[in-house]
């Protein structure tokens, strides 16, 4: 059995991109973690895994400051209010901004968005230095206070000095590109957000400090990173080709052709083209000990690759249900570029499924789902197939060990 698929499918899959009303390291290998790379045996991985930079250093505050806006840097054990404090902003007007409440737990390198410039000037909260304190002000206020408020004149009343702000170190603007600070509207996830703007997922994560789950929030404000434009290594003077005046270059060599025939090739026919082998899934059985069932009784058509198909893909009849591998939570439901849709579940804090080229999906974000449950059925047409892959955390892994 050969699979082949349409040549219009694979050029609209290469040239489309999603069109979406929000935002879902490099090496010799880099995974597909928008996980449209693998589906249908075409690869589009270069689309979307471009070079990144890396995030700026935050300051003392934990601020990151652009031409037009400023960002907040989560350390360990901060809360919203936390970061409100440091800052010197008030904190419902940050919590408000970024969609979270003043006592959310923040992880440490999260970023929050502020929603006007952070003053230079901000009140410590502890005892007040004299070099902190305006102390020609707040003697001559207290003075005039006394002098008003006073029942008897001459008497002295006494007033706590209050600390006024202390000056801080003046935010260093980032050179170079700004990046786009986008806000997170109702549906998104990190792979359409990454797919979007063409970024890896992984850079997307690293960036805003987000879990190993890349979860975000609806009117979570995100920076895409910026896309690495390193210049090509420039020839040197030594390299360049020397430059001669015309018939005054090395004499052209006589070829071998031209005074000794070439000899005789008996050329062999080309070998048959190889087709991918046919492996029977085998069916079900109750004393299975597998830690994963096969989401469809059929044959497997292409299997794992590590950077070429991080998954396998099992073909069977259009319409065949598509069942969930083991028990978990639907932790996202999205689509490739074709708007093919593609469902994650999760089973424990870094083992996901994935299923894709799918439909009739049954299931929604967040259901929990039970291991054989049907979750959606195999797309009509030509090509009916599941691609079926598990990963560790941000690693594909080959389902064929958890399967057997």
């Amino acid at each position: 059995m050969t699979v082949s698929f349409p040549l219009s499918r694979l050029t609209r899959r290469s040239a489309a991109v999603v069109s979406v009303l929000g935002l879902l390291a490099a090496c010799d290998g880099p995974l597909d973690y928008d996980l449209r790379g693998q589906v249908g045996a075409f690869n589009t991985t270069n689309a979307a895994q471009n070079a990144t930079t890396g995030r700026p250093d935050a300051d003392d505050r934990g601020l990151i400051t652009y031409p037009t806006y400023q960002v907040a840097v989560a350390r360990r054990g901060d809360t919203v209010a936390d970061i409100a404090t440091r800052v010197g902003l008030p904190v419902d007007e940050i919590a408000r901004f970024n969609g979270v409440q003043a006592s959310d737990k923040m992880r440490p390198g999260e970023v929050l968005a502020l929603p006007r410039r952070a003053p230079d000037q901000v009140i410590s909260s502890g005892t007040a230095n004299p070099g902190s304190v305006d102390i020609e002000s707040l003697a001559g206020s207290a003075i005039d206070g006394a002098a008003a408020t006073s029942p008897n004149p001459g008497s002295v009343t006494t007033t706590q000095l209050q600390p006024t702000p202390a000056k801080v170190a003046k935010p260093q603007v980032q050179d170079g590109p700004e990046p786009v600070r986008h806000k997170v509207a109702r549906g998104e996830t990190a792979y359409t957000v990454s797919r979007l703007y063409q970024v890896p997922v992984k850079a997307l994560a690293e960036w805003n400090g987000l879990g190993s789950d890349f979860a975000i929030r609806e009117g979570q404000y995100l920076l895409i990173p910026i896309k690495d434009q390193s210049a090509p290594a420039t020839v040197t003077p030594a390299a360049a080709t020397a430059v001669t005046v015309p018939g005054q270059g090395t004499d052209t060599p006589t070829p071998p052709s031209s005074t000794k025939p070439l000899p005789q090739e008996t050329v062999a026919p080309a070998a048959a083209a190889q087709t991918v082998p046919q492996v029977d899934v085998p069916d079900p059985t109750r004393s299975s000990q597998a830690a994963m069932s096969y989401p469809v009784q059929g044959k497997i058509i292409r299997t794992y690759s590590q950077g070429k198909n991080d998954g396998i893909d099992i073909a069977a009849a259009a319409g065949t249900p598509v069942t969930a591998a083991r028990s978990g939570t639907v932790a996202a439901i999205t689509a490739d570029s074709n708007q093919v849709p593609i469902i994650v579940i999760r089973h424990d804090a870094k083992l996901l499924t994935v299923y894709a080229n799918v439909e009739n999906i049954e299931i929604n974000k967040g259901d929990k789902v039970k291991r054989g449950q049907t979750i959606a059925t195999l797309r009509s047409g030509d090509n009916a197939y599941v691609h079926f892959e598990v990963r560790d955390g941000f690693d594909s892994v080959d389902p064929l060990p958890y399967l057997k």
